[in-house]
């Protein structure tokens, strides 16, 4: 679409790419910088008078599409931009015309890109969504070349690797006393004994005790211990570990930064949410927290007079007032290895 735009124009290209933070489709910046370079002798000749010029810019997005629109639009204008290709083909601003780029198909006879309507049906190969590319990278298959050059192909695979090769982030979280540290414990040794992957264990306790001491309970700085938490997981998960947490993490908000934090570092994330109810837990209470709470000696905790914030972007729940510890373990263990992150149990 670029090159037909280019075309049309008898224009030299510019291309803005964003580093400030990952691509929607969850590319690190730098990343995202080395395919836009593999593909650029795509575009034109390196020689040649109309070779792309290639521009990181560190715009960081204002959360709202219109304003984020018309600052990409007044940077282009900057550079001496005169057409932005949209493929939204609503972005005004900064003076400059609005290109929607043509619907385009592989044409199978000759290898080339043309108007899809243009191209016989039965010749027709359309362009791969994000989530077939996406697929595609997490099963370790090669993207196809009449789609993907293999330099851009290579990068990806390298940005990307299957997911039984790529950082992951697990995250318990749950009521004190729910069995969330012991099903993760569970889940990390099993893990250990196959030495299929490196296991980095984050337990609530141990991290307050090592990682946040001097931290109160106030939701500030619950959620500082969360964040602490989410950025060492995500260093783990960065070279291809995988970490196992289990704090309470009662506030969504927190866990939605540990979630951005191991996205940025090119890993994955996935909530377990151990569902058991408040009844089972204070039955429990192993630490005797629920019962000075409702005594009135102990303020702030979790369930009792301090919220919790049920997720509802959990991949997994799990409740083990109706379950062994063995069985939610293995719940875990089955969806990793079904997602891919781990081989298939036996």
């Amino acid at each position: 679409q670029i090159v037909h735009s280019a075309r049309q124009l008898a224009a030299q290209v510019l291309i803005l790419v964003p580093v400030s933070a990952p691509s929607p489709d969850g590319l690190t910046p730098e990343a995202l910088l080395r395919c836009v370079l593999a593909a650029r002798d795509r575009l034109a000749p390196q020689d040649s008078p109309a070779a792309p010029i290639i521009v990181a810019v560190p715009l960081v997005e204002r959360g709202n599409e219109l304003i984020d629109a018309l600052l990409r639009a007044r940077v282009a204008a900057a550079y001496g931009v005169t057409h932005l290709l949209s493929t939204a083909g609503s972005v005004t601003g900064a003076g400059l015309r609005i290109l929607v780029p043509r619907e385009l198909s592989y044409d199978a006879r000759d290898g080339q890109w043309r108007d899809r309507d243009e191209v016989p049906e039965r010749f027709e190969r359309r362009p791969l969504r994000a989530r077939d590319v996406a697929d595609l990278l997490d099963d370790g298959l090669a993207l196809p070349e009449w789609h993907t050059p293999p330099a851009v192909a290579r990068e990806l695979a390298r940005a990307r690797p299957p997911r039984r090769h790529r950082g992951l982030v697990l995250f318990f979280t749950g009521l004190s006393g729910s069995g969330k540290s012991t099903v993760a414990r569970g889940v990390a040794d099993a893990l250990l004994e196959t030495g299929e992957r490196t296991i980095t264990m984050l337990d609530g306790d141990v991290v307050r005790r090592e990682l946040s001491a001097g931290l109160g309970f106030s939701r500030e700085d619950r959620d500082r211990n969360i964040r602490r938490i989410g950025w060492v997981a995500a260093e783990a998960a960065r070279h291809g570990g995988l970490a196992v947490c289990c704090p309470i993490a009662p506030y969504a908000r927190a866990r939605a930064t540990a979630r951005a934090l191991a996205n940025a570092a090119g890993a994955d994330f996935v909530l377990v949410h151990v569902a058991t109810p408040i009844e089972v837990c204070e039955q429990r209470d192993r630490k005797g927290l629920y019962a000075r709470a409702r005594a009135g000696t102990l303020t702030g905790m979790t369930g009792v007079d301090d919220p919790y914030e049920e997720p509802t972007d959990a991949h997994l729940r799990i409740d083990t007032s109706d379950q062994t510890v063995a069985e939610a373990v293995s719940e875990v263990l089955t969806y990793l290895a079904d997602q891919g992150w781990i081989n298939a149990r036996n």
